[in-house]
């Protein structure tokens, strides 16, 4: 039973950051003015978050950031990704897993506040403050769709 629970621990992450990163690499939209993208890898972090709580999705987060940047070819943002999309997933998993749908949705705007605070501060840091500003936005379209897509999905997943 204990080598059960270990692989279950171990091959669920790694098949949603999978499935994450392929999804998020497939529907990509480069963003020149801020060197950065717009895709769905934060729907694939929410709902494992939403569905198996703050460890899961602090993993699936911070490894589909890390790997999306990775191959595609945005490795300035690597560690800023771990970072940022890991504490994103724990954040959402730790206010959403198992909570009613009002809680599941407060915990998806605390996710978005820190992937846009966050990716502001990385890209005011990695160039400037005008790259940071014009990343609020974009980065919260991205946000956007990714809460629009992950709570109905989480809701019929669960």
């Amino acid at each position: 039973m204990q080598t059960n629970q270990l692989a279950h621990r171990i091959v669920l992450p790694a098949l949603l950051i999978a499935l994450n990163v392929t999804i998020a690499r497939v529907f990509i939209i480069p963003v020149p003015l801020t060197h950065g993208n717009i895709n769905l890898c934060d729907a694939g972090i929410f709902i494992a978050a939403l569905l198996y709580g703050r460890r899961t999705g602090a993993i699936v987060g911070g490894l589909s950031g890390l790997l999306l940047d990775l191959i595609s070819d945005y490795s300035q943002y690597i560690l800023f990704s771990l970072v940022v999309h890991g504490f994103e997933g724990l954040v959402v998993g730790w206010l959403g897993y198992q909570a009613g749908r009002k809680v599941q949705l407060w915990a998806l705007l605390v996710g978005g506040l820190i992937v846009i605070i966050g990716y502001f501060f990385t890209d005011t840091l990695l160039y400037s403050l005008t790259p940071g500003l014009v990343g609020i936005p974009t980065n919260a379209v991205q946000i956007l769709a990714g809460a629009v897509i992950a709570l109905p999905l989480a809701v019929k997943l669960r």
